[in-house]
Order: C-alpha cells, then sequence, then structure tokens
C-alpha cells in the first residue's frame, strides 16, 4: 500500500527521496511527506501528489544526507496534511513513517491520553511512534531497544523507519507482514518498500524477515529479531534493469505493460519449456513435485486479478490432471474455518509476493499441513519465502496498479504446472501433450498479433466511453476472463461493469439489456461456441450492443456482433491468454478517453499489504 524511501550516507537525502517516492507512487499517492536531518529533526508533508510535495519545499531548506520519506493510501484518518506521514513523537524528536495497520491502536492511544500525550492526527502511525518515545523516556533505554519493545507491544502488521534528532546519524527500520527492502551502497544505504527507488544506485540488498530490526549507524549495518538475537544479513543481487520501471515513451505504464506481454511470457516460458524436444519443467517445484502430482485436491488461494487466474487455472487442471480443485478468495479463506487436509496442496497467487490475506491464507493452510506452492511476480517477498516451494513469474516489474502483464503471465506458469502435472501422472496423451508444448512456444507472437489491432480497439472505444454500464460474458475457460474484463473497466474508468458466465445471463443480468448497454461477448471457436451464439442472438434480440472476441475467420458472429476483434486460433484452455488481450486496450483506451489516471486509478494501491 503506502510506499516508504529512507536514506543515509554522504550524498544529499532529499533529491534521492523525492525520486524514490515517485517510483512508488503507484502504492500511494493520497499524500505525501519527508523528514531531513537538517539543524535538528524536520518534517514537511502535504496531501495530494510528490508533486504538490516537492513544490511545497521549494522555499524549504531541503539539506541533509539522512532522511525518509512516503507516499500515503489512507486507511485510518482521510488524507490531509495532518495525516500524511512523517509523524512525529509527542516531543517531536522522533519521526516515523509506516506501512500497515496497529490494530490495538485505539486502546494504546486511549491510555497514552490518559498520561499526557496530545495527538496531532487521526492515524494509527501517529499512536506507533506515541508508543516508543514512551517506552524510550519511561524505561531510559536505547532508542533501538525502545523499538524493540514496543514492537511486543503492538498487534497488526508493519513496515516502519524511524529517525531521531538525538541520533542524527542512524536509522532504524523493522518489518511485520509489510515488505521492507535495504540497498546496500558504497558508504550509503537505502531502505525502501520494493526495489524500485533503490536499483538505480545498488544492486545489493536485503529483504528484512517478519521480527527483525535493522540499524545503520556508524555507517555500518546491524539487524537483530525481536527477541534482540543478532541475525546474519543476507546480500542479495537484483536482476532488475532501470530502463524496466520507466515508461520507455510509452503514454502511461499500463499501456506499456500490455505491449510487454510477448516478451513478459517469452521470459516466463524460458529455460522451462523446448517442444521441440518436449520438455517442460518447472525447477521451483523439484521437491515438492509429486504431492501436487499425487494431491487429492488443490486449493488455488489468491485476490483480485489473481484470483481471476486462479479461477482460469481451475478449469485447466480439472480438465488435464483430473485432480478437484477450489479456487478461494484469500481474505474469506482466512476468516473462516476451512477444511484442509494433509494430502492438499495450496497454490497462492499474488504478483507483489505481499498481499496479506494471501500471507494470512498460507499461514492457516500451514498449520493444517498442507503443502503450499507460490506463484510470484517479486524475488524474494513474503509469500516466495513463506511456501515450501513455487514458481516466479519472471514478468518483470509491473508499476500500472491495474495488473495486466502479471496476469497472463501467472496463467501462462499455472498452465504449465497443470500440464507437466498431467504428464507426470500419464493421463494427457503424448500427442495432446506435445501440441499444448506447442501452443504454449507460440502464445507471445500470437499476443503480438492482437496487439497490432490495438488502433481498432482505439476506435471502437470512442463509442462507448460515455457509456454508464457494461457486461462481459463468457463461457468455460473464458468465464474467469469475462470477469477480469469487467474488473479492467471498472478499475480505471470508474465505469460499472460486471462479468458473467454467459447461460446466467438469462438469472437476472438479461433485464439491464436495452439499446444504451454494451456487451462485450468473448466468443472463441471453442466448445462452447454453438451456446454463446445463442446468447449473442438474445442479446441482439434487447437491442444491446454487442462487442465480439473471436477466433480469426468467424464469420457467424461477425455478422452478429455491431463490434468484431478476431484473434488468432489456439487451443481452448490457452485461449484466456488471448482473450485477455483485447479487453485490456478496451479498458485501457476508455479510461485515456475519460480522462482518468490509468496509472493510479482514485482509491486503489498496488500491493495491498493491510486488510
Amino acid at each position: 500500500m503506502c510506499g516508504i524511501v529512507a536514506y543515509i550516507g554522504n550524498r544529499d537525502a532529499c533529491p534521492i527521496i523525492l525520486k524514490g517516492l515517485k517510483r512508488l507512487e503507484y502504492r500511494g499517492y493520497d499524500s505525501a511527506g519527508i523528514a531531513l536531518m537538517n539543524k535538528g529533526l524536520q518534517v514537511y508533508k502535504k496531501k495530494g501528489k510528490v508533486k504538490d510535495l516537492e513544490d511545497f519545499l521549494v522555499s524549504k531548506d531541503i539539506s541533509g544526507s539522512v532522511g525518509m520519506g512516503h507516499t500515503r493510501w489512507a486507511t485510518h484518518g482521510e488524507p490531509s496534511d495532518r495525516n500524511a506521514h512523517p509523524h512525529y513523537s509527542n516531543s517531536q524528536g522522533i519521526a516515523i513513517i509506516h506501512n500497515g495497520i496497529i490494530e490495538n491502536y485505539d486502546s494504546l492511544k486511549k491510555d497514552m491520553i490518559q498520561r499526557g500525550h496530545t495527538f496531532l492526527s487521526d492515524t494509527d502511525s501517529e499512536v506507533f511512534i506515541h508508543l516508543i518515545e514512551d517506552v524510550y523516556e519511561n524505561n531510559k533505554c536505547s532508542l533501538e531497544e525502545a523499538v524493540r519493545i514496543a514492537l511486543t507491544m503492538v498487534v497488526g502488521a508493519y513496515a516502519v523507519v524511524i529517525m531521531s534528532k538525538d541520533h542524527p546519524e542512524q536509522l532504524i527500520a523493522a518489518r511485520k507482514g509489510s515488505p521492507l527492502v535495504i540497498g546496500i551502497g558504497k558508504d550509503e544505504y537505502f531502505f525502501a518498500s520494493d526495489a524500485t527507488p533503490i536499483i538505480e544506485y545498488t544492486n545489493e540488498v536485503v529483504y528484512l524477515n517478519d521480527f527483525e530490526i535493522a540499524v545503520v549507524r556508524n555507517n555500518q549495518l546491524s539487524i537483530k529479531n525481536i527477541e534482540d538475537v543478532s541475525t546474519t544479513p543476507y546480500v542479495q543481487k537484483l536482476d532488475l534493469e532501470l530502463s524496466s520501471i520507466e515508461k520507455g515513451g510509452y503514454e502511461h505504464f499500463m499501456l506499456k505493460e500490455i505491449f510487454e506481454q510477448p516478451k513478459s511470457i517469452t521470459d516466463c516460458l524460458r529455460g522451462r519449456i523446448i517442444s521441440s524436444q518436449g520438455h517442460l519443467a518447472l525447477g521451483g517445484i523439484r521437491q515438492y513435485l509429486n504431492k501436487l502430482v499425487h494431491a487429492d485436491r488443490i486449493i488455488i488461494v489468491a485476490c483480485g486479478t489473481s484470483w481471476h487466474a486462479g479461477l482460469v487455472a481451475e478449469y485447466i487442471f480439472e480438465e488435464y490432471t483430473r485432480i478437484p480443485v477450489e479456487v478461494e478468495y484469500a481474505s474469506e479463506f482466512r476468516y473462516r474455518n476451512p477444511i484442509v487436509r494433509e494430502g492438499d496442496v495450496v497454490i497462492a497467487i499474488s504478483q507483489s509476493g505481499e498481499t496479506a490475506d494471501t500471507l494470512a491464507a498460507i499461514e492457516l493452510a500451514k498449520s493444517k499441513g498442507a503443502v503450499i506452492f507460490g506463484v510470484c511476480n517479486v524475488v524474494g517477498s513474503s509469500i516466495a519465502r513463506a511456501s515450501h516451494e513455487g514458481a516466479y513469474l519472471h514478468a518483470g516489474p509491473e508499476i500500472g496498479v491495474a495488473s495486466t502483464k502479471a496476469f497472463t503471465a501467472q496463467v501462462t506458469v499455472l498452465a504449465m504446472m497443470a500440464i507437466m502435472v498431467a504428464n507426470k501422472k500419464g493421463i494427457i496423451p503424448e500427442n495432446k501433450f506435445q501440441e499444448l508444448l506447442i501452443d504454449i512456444e507460440n502464445v507471445p507472437r500470437k499476443v503480438e498479433a492482437v496487439l497490432q489491432q490495438n488502433q481498432k480497439i482505439k476506435e471502437l472505444s470512442e463509442y462507448f466511453k460515455d457509456a454508464r454500464n457494461f457486461l462481459y460474458l463468457g463461457r468455460g475457460f473464458n468465464f474467469p476472463v469475462a470477469l477480469e474484463g469487467a474488473l479492467k473497466l471498472k478499475e480505471i474508468s470508474y465505469i460499472h461493469a460486471e462479468g458473467y458466465p454467459a447461460a446466467e445471463m438469462k438469472h437476472g443480468p438479461i433485464a439491464l439489456i436495452d439499446d444504451e448497454m454494451p456487451v462485450v461477448v468473448i466468443a472463441p471457436q471453442d466448445s462452447s461456441y454453438e451456446k454463446i451464439v445463442s446468447n449473442i442472438q438474445e442479446v441482439k434480440a434487447r437491442k444491446g450492443k454487442v462487442i465480439a472476441v473471436v477466433t480469426e475467420g468467424d464469420t457467424q458472429i461477425t455478422e452478429m456482433a455491431n463490434y468484431v476483434i478476431e484473434i488468432p486460433r489456439i487451443s481452448e484452455a490457452l485461449s484466456p491468454l488471448l482473450t485477455v488481450i483485447p479487453l485490456q486496450l478496451m479498458a485501457y483506451h476508455i479510461a485515456v478517453l475519460r480522462g482518468c489516471n490509468v496509472d493510479q486509478p482514485r482509491n486503489l494501491a498496488k500491493s495491498v499489504t493491510v486488510e
């Protein structure tokens, strides 16, 4: 959710922090702020974008080589100057930036008010720093020890960085359930919510684990756990290029990422599949592969777009492996008493690898004896570390809040997993296995062919930019694509849209159809083709405007629909990798035509690291 950047070293901290905050603005953009060690501890913050903070800083002294900054996604307290981070302690001698939620903040706050503390914001984060100072003053201990003690008193999730005017050359950071990465440079250190603000300066990083506290002092990094036991930092090399987090000439990150899909899927396949040799292997799931092959049941847990990818995977796994699959919203799974047995396999899907509900679902399933496979994009993320095994997407950074290339990479990885398991079980004919391998290898080329229709889709979008509602219909493997298409439109254009199984239209949504209702029908020539032709006829009989996604050369639906977008022919199970592309493009162009902020849609953040 919120974005964190901090710096300690020999350079001016402010330019580094502001640049980093801009790269993290997709995580939170209700307000922004910065703290600098400059003739004391100075805090500047402003409601709005990072640009508003920059304008506010023009007349300020922003010198100093130690500092921290924050972009906020509001949880406790509305977006405002006073609720923006950083927050001061009661004496204004200590400051904090915080990502996460302190669940017991209310009782802590009431207790401290009784002891004379005055609060200036509505946030739980301010309570956190007041608590740290309260412990610091009353226990007469070091600030590091006060942070450690305070962390044992809070309930919830956090990634924090702390500065103190009494310790001007020190930064303290800690995490539980919210990501925090430390970049190690030459006589300098960087802290951030993810690696995007760091890669310009260093490729050596340490990912903090839950319940770890990091201190940089006297140009030395030390890490201890919450029991005050020192741990050895594990330094990793970032496999990330600066160009991958820049727009590269595209108007928006979302459009760039849509057009990156031929490459991102190719990178996802690289080294894993060679159809000419009948080779398919995911190296990350070797040790526990037999658990997956012999699973009594597969449970997929995910949220949002990742949940839609999980629905596609349900169809593919059941089609080819004959293993029963359940797809669960992680947020619901964790709050009921699910039946999980030791023979079950749980596949957790998350682009960021930090989704709070999915992490909690993993821990619940592990406690019941399930084997966990993680499918994530971010190397070293919390879900990757919490899983027994898993597969990275290798899709590259996804900056746009509305997920596009991560969805197709997730479906690609999950399809490979299913086909590999089916082959290991010996229940898929060799010729079918070979056919699927060839089809998967050809997906990037076929996605490229769909992208060549961008101008046509842009022109089509002109007709629907003022629509108030949309209906998306699909069957079989493409029902989840209908859900994903509707979600994309809602997320970035703010048009109400619903995705439905096409046959369910008659059980309610058909009442909405009139001559002002655009209906997107995903209708490739597959086993449901004749049925979906009937559904289109039902829409047309009620004067609905039909936008159909069809297989190249289709004539029957082409004559019926108002608008047609073609995709190349492909195996039915892999068709979602192609049918979703025009829906992503249409959502993008409609949103741009409506003047919406495509990369930072209102009220949304890229990584949901709080409940």
